[in-house]
């Protein structure tokens, strides 16, 4: 057995760091795999991992290069021995099931999330590429549903598997003490007696960002240390906007904005909630949802989408309705007005939840064991 994954690039991401994950957990099963995406800088990780990476111009969508990508990966499949490919986007999906007929290598897939369907002529088809493959990963119930749905795709083909929080880096002595409150004084600059309520996830309106704000100024708590993690990815209007939001909350609200960070754990550490304030579309997983679950944060997510099924509502978290900032506001207020003891109770129901179901592990071994079934 030998697996090639397949995606456009590997920059930071849910599905750039599900692929790593992926290709070490086949690395220390000792099963050879490979990965083929157009580069970033995640190739360094699978360097270190010693899992061979092939440079190839997958994240175009230009019909000739889709047509060129099949023949690139048949050759690259054939020639290092691959047995099965395992694609992650629609568009080298395209190359993959051109590529599967010409070498005759299967092949999977896997839904990442709820794709656009408009205009329908032309996207429903486009998207439904995902399901030519011999299985397709979900990564949700919400996921799954989704496709057969609006696809009409066979549920005997469909495997749902939760994507995972890494219990190993994630979990709640994670970080010294001391490191999380010099992060939090030294370097955002909160007072140390201020709660702090994070929302992490690239600035884009659906990820609900303007919810939340709104939220802050309806909130009876207002000395809070409020920080956004995530990267505007170009959209600078949008950032601006909402740091115009931030600047109108009162001077007792600390709101601070930073990109990507690859010490999230100690962000996750110094936090008292984290919020997924997703509204105008679902989440079809929502990592950042068990990460903190599994550091013993406290969560609040909104009703829809995955977040349904890695919060259960008052006990590993809990639910308000999307777009929704008076019921936001509101579960802000009660969970700050939590004694200890209830907050702890939820902190370890959360931190079991994710190591029961929704952790790395469990995702990786689900995973191999559908490589190794198709073999």
């Amino acid at each position: 057995m030998k697996i090639l994954q397949i995606l456009p690039s590997l920059q930071m991401g849910g599905v750039e760091r599900g692929t790593i994950e992926i290709a070490r957990a086949l690395k220390e099963a000792g099963i050879p795999n490979a990965v083929a995406s157009a580069g970033g800088p995640m190739v360094e990780l699978l360097e270190k991992l010693g899992v061979p990476h092939y440079t190839l111009p997958l994240k175009s969508k230009n019909p000739f290069t889709l047509r060129a990508n099949a023949g690139r990966l048949a050759d690259l499949a054939k020639k290092e021995g691959v047995t099965l490919m395992h694609v992650r986007s629609r568009a080298p999906a395209w190359s993959t099931y051109w590529a599967s007929q010409k070498c005759g290598i299967p092949w999977i897939s896997t839904f990442h999330g709820v794709y656009g369907t408009k205009p329908g002529f032309l996207k429903i088809p486009y998207n439904r590429i995902m399901l030519k493959a011999l299985r397709t990963i979900c990564v949700s119930d919400y996921v799954m549903k989704h496709v057969i749905e609006t696809y009409g795709a066979d549920p005997s083909k469909l495997v749902r598997i939760h994507r995972g929080a890494d219990t190993d880096a994630f979990r709640p002595d994670a970080c010294r003490p001391e490191k999380v409150q010099a992060k939090k004084c030294d370097y955002y600059k909160f007072r140390p007696e201020d709660p702090v309520i994070t929302l992490p996830g690239r600035l884009t309106f659906w990820k609900g960002q303007t919810v939340f704000l709104e939220a802050l100024t309806l909130m009876r708590h207002k000395k809070l240390g409020v920080l956004f993690i995530g990267s505007d990815q170009g959209r600078t209007d949008y950032s601006d906007y909402l740091r115009e939001l931030a600047s109108k909350l009162p001077d007792e609200t600390r709101v601070v904005f930073r990109d990507h960070t690859r010490e999230i754990q100690k962000a996750y550490a110094l936090s008292d909630i984290v919020v997924n304030a997703s509204s105008a579309q679902p989440e079809a997983f929502g990592r950042t949802i068990p990460e903190a679950q599994a550091m013993g944060r406290l969560v609040v997510g909104t009703a829809h989408g995955g977040a349904c099924e890695t919060i259960e509502d008052g006990k590993t978290g809990w639910l308000v309705p999307p777009g929704d900032a008076q019921a936001l506001a509101a579960k802000l207020d009660e969970i700050l007005d939590m004694t200890e003891e209830q907050k702890d109770a939820v902190r370890a129901a959360a931190v079991e939840s994710v190591r029961a179901n929704f952790s790395t592990a469990k995702m990786c071994a689900a995973t191999l064991d559908l490589y190794r079934s198709l073999h």
